[in-house]
């Protein structure tokens, strides 16, 4: 196939673009393989590069024919970006014409086509961004203890497709074992290390055990989960699913851990079927940004709109659920198990949160670079699958999605801006990186988030042909972009607040193209007076956080898994 086939018209002179809070510009429309390009006669307008893949959804309005006269129409580009376009044009065919050559360009489902593998980076690569973070360099004090090792079981994609060919593993268990238990886990995906404390307890995740109405046991699977724990302790296992959600898995031959075969693990529930969920999680997306882009609605209805839309509970419950399983490791000095059904969503989602609030090396910049490459790109998570659509996207081309689209690296990053809200001193970087996160995984010259596995992108030759985001971000210039002036470095754990009063809509990402912007003066008083207003928030925190750990210490009740952290 070529870009030709599916280009119906190059070029189109007098599109008017209409865009919220600039004045509408008066230019020509040129289309390539890979961009919208808008550009305007008039000095001092930028032009307007839109990726085609950045296209969600393209509605089309026609205007009502004068007598026999064409009268043409408009089109509506709305963008997984969250912007929207509207481009008017005078004429009814040209009007269809281009209509139909967004649609054919912006549903392309090969990523052999996509931007980054024609992208040529225009400055020298200081460093490779596809071997900056091995795991064998991000776990080397945990390879020194003599308790894990590197395991390359996987080195052929063949035990489990959605690994990546080095996992960590315990040192005492062979590979004939994990290959095994690899079959006893949905998707291949037996228990690997996550993290470990510096208190020596650790965090590991796998997919969920395939028990199945006859009860089926794995003996190698128990093997790998006993040598986890320490002598004369036991371990937590969290299946992040309802009761009714793993009584239905169990039905299709999945489930939980039985105590008796885990008799060395406390087994608890902690339901994020609203996460894992991706239809219930993409409509609480969509209508999140459809409460954001209504305009007419009072502020009392609007909150309401946002609440009843269940994106601020998910917020909070992923959350919620981190601070459980970090209490458990920071606290108790127990091991942790996690996971949901696949463990590729939510189960990511904690164990990336749980990171965060434990170890001050998430903080940094590089820290959630590397943090990303291993609990997101390494771990399996489909990132080409679940950003094929957005909150815009109709429900046709959702059906049309072979592995469901949803938005569970957004609600991860939203997690990580309720972190920078609450401690405005404790990150290296500033929410900008974020939102820039959050753009190129959907859209992007770069292809870091290309594909849905590393087998995947290695047989397209993802780290050959393409540039990784990381070479582009870690150059100084572009760096300095996104270094908190604030950062004071906090050494420990910090303890998110996940009260309901708590939670802060990210308007800066959510409402950014629907506001006005401010002028440079403004935006600087604006600045400061937010900046004051989160160090004094973060200093009443940071107190109350000090108070609850000196209670927790001697008031929480022994064995009790749920302690909350929104005192």
């Amino acid at each position: 196939m070529e870009f030709i086939e599916l280009i119906l018209i190059n070029k189109l002179d007098g599109v008017i673009l209409k865009y919220p809070h600039s004045e509408n510009v008066d230019g020509t429309v040129c289309i390539t393989g890979h961009h919208l390009i808008l550009s305007s006669r008039k000095e001092g307008v930028r032009e307007l590069w839109l990726l085609h893949k950045n296209i969600d959804n393209i509605e089309k309005k026609e205007n009502k024919p004068s007598g026999n006269v064409s009268q043409g129409g408009s089109l509506f580009l709305k963008c997984k970006d969250l912007r929207i376009f509207q481009l008017d044009i005078a004429s009814t065919t040209e009007l269809n014409l281009l209509a139909q050559t967004l649609e054919n360009l912006s549903n392309l489902q090969d990523p052999s086509f996509f931007y980054p593998f024609f992208y040529r980076h225009m400055h020298p690569i200081v460093e490779n961004g596809y071997t900056l973070y091995s795991l064998e360099g991000e776990f080397t004090k945990v390879l020194a203890t003599e308790e894990w090792r590197v395991s390359r079981v996987n080195n052929n994609y063949t035990v489990c497709n959605s690994y990546g060919k080095v996992v960590i593993v315990p040192k005492s268990i062979d590979d004939e074992t994990l290959t095994v238990a690899a079959t006893f886990r949905q998707g291949g995906r037996f228990p690997v290390l996550s993290y470990r404390h510096t208190n020596g307890a650790v965090l590991v995740r796998a997919g969920q055990p395939l028990y199945g109405p006859k009860h089926r046991r794995c003996r190698p699977d128990e093997a790998i989960l006993n040598t986890v724990v320490a002598v004369g302790t036991k371990g937590v296992i969290y299946d992040l699913r309802s009761s009714n959600s793993i009584s239905q898995q169990q039905n299709k031959g999945g489930g939980t851990e039985s105590n008796s075969n885990y008799s060395q693990w406390k087994i608890y529930n902690r339901s994020m079927d609203d996460v894992d969920n991706q239809q219930q999680l993409l409509d609480s997306y969509s209508k999140l940004i459809e409460a954001c882009n209504d305009r007419e609605i009072s502020s009392d209805k609007w909150i309401s709109k946002l609440e009843s839309c269940g994106w601020p509970e998910s917020v909070r419950n992923s959350l919620h659920t981190a601070c459980i399983i970090a209490q458990h490791i920071h606290h108790k000095v127990e091991a942790v198990l996690i996971h949901g059904t696949h463990g590729l969503d939510a189960t990511l989602i904690v164990s990336s949160l749980v990171q965060i609030i434990l170890s001050p090396d998430c903080r940094t910049i590089r820290g959630l670079q590397a943090l990303i490459e291993r609990e997101w790109l390494q771990a399996g998570h489909p990132f080409g699958s679940r950003h094929r659509c957005g909150p815009y996207s109709s429900s046709q081309s959702q059906a049309q999605c072979q592995i469901r689209p949803a938005p569970t690296f957004t609600l991860f990053l939203d997690c990580v801006r309720q972190f920078l809200e609450q401690f405005p001193c404790s990150f290296e970087y500033r929410q900008s990186f974020l939102i820039t996160l959050f753009e190129h995984a959907y859209a992007s010259q770069f292809g870091t988030f290309l594909c849905d596995n590393e087998q995947e992108r290695e047989s397209r030759g993802v780290y050959q042909q393409t540039t990784s985001i990381w070479s582009w971000i870690n150059q100084p210039d572009e760096l300095t972009a996104y270094i908190n002036p604030l950062y004071d470095p906090t050494p420990g754990v910090i303890w998110p607040s996940v009260a309901p009063m708590s939670y802060v809509i990210w308007e800066e990402l959510y409402l950014r193209w629907l506001v006005e912007q401010h002028t440079e003066e403004r935006e600087e008083q604006y600045r400061l007076i937010r900046t004051r207003e989160q160090q004094l928030r973060a200093q009443a925190q940071q107190l109350r956080r000090e108070l609850f750990d000196v209670a927790h210490q001697y008031y929480a009740p022994e064995g009790k898994a749920d302690v909350i952290c929104d005192k």
